[in-house]
């Protein structure tokens, strides 16, 4: 089903989003320094601070439903559409696993950041 293959991606998008939200506090603030964009505005960016708890629980709820569609849900599949070969079934766990990865290293990064920046 098409629509199976959409609902995995919009689940993983909207992760994606929801972490980036959580982390923007924390790890803007080092990219635009490691750009050489520097300026007292660069300290307003905390102001999300408060609701990094928020995006990060809405990130975990976009990853649970994109591993329940993955891995508990059988998919209902016809002969010869794209989601009956087995090889997209990989792939789409694979990328499940490489956004889950680099989300988590974002969530994080008010943790590890510190000793990245001396």
């Amino acid at each position: 089903m098409a629509g199976s293959t959409a609902t995995k991606n919009r689940s993983l998008i909207a992760a994606a989003v929801a972490a980036v939200g959580a982390s923007i506090c924390c790890v803007g603030p080092f990219v635009l320094l490691m750009l050489g964009v520097s300026g007292a505005w660069i300290g307003n960016l905390t102001a999300l601070e408060p609701y990094r708890p928020i995006f990060i629980g809405v990130t975990l709820v976009f990853l649970t439903l994109a591993f329940r569609k993955l891995y508990l849900v059988p998919e209902a599949c016809e002969a010869g559409k794209p989601c009956a070969n087995p090889v997209t079934r990989r792939n789409q766990r694979l990328v499940f696993w490489v956004v889950t990865v680099i989300l988590a290293a974002l969530i994080t990064f008010p943790w590890y950041g510190p000793a990245l920046l001396g």
